[in-house]
């Protein structure tokens, strides 16, 4: 599986993915600043899975139908570096199989797949 792990997310995880086998492209690491647009397309035209903390995806694909690979949504009340790779752990874990051409957003809590269609 192949993640691109926007600015926002930040290094930590894309490491973390990384040291767990998964094709990984920081955009923190490698393309700084790059614009959202600019990140979902490279997401969509490279075939990555978008992992992201910034809610304005959620418009690009709900309100303007852009289209992508699959989208992880975290929306975690604790932002840290550890709170994130503990929540994509478990998410990995139990539901891996379902993340390619999904929007997912996850809690510490929950997960729930959303539709734009």
């Amino acid at each position: 599986m192949r993640f691109l792990v926007d600015e926002c997310t930040g290094s930590a995880v894309a490491r973390w993915l990384r040291d767990q086998g998964y094709e990984v492209f920081s955009v923190y690491d490698e393309a700084r600043g790059i614009s959202d647009d600019d990140v979902l397309e490279k997401a969509f035209v490279e075939n990555w899975i978008l992992i992201t903390n910034d809610k304005d995806f959620g418009e690009k694909i709900f309100r303007e139908s852009s289209p992508h690979r699959g989208i992880v949504f975290l929306r975690l009340e604790n932002e840290r570096a550890v709170s994130k790779i503990e929540t994509l752990r478990r998410l990995l874990e139990n539901y891996a199989d379902r993340l390619p051409e999904q929007f997912v957003v996850v809690t510490e809590n929950r997960v729930r797949f959303a539709s734009p269609y």
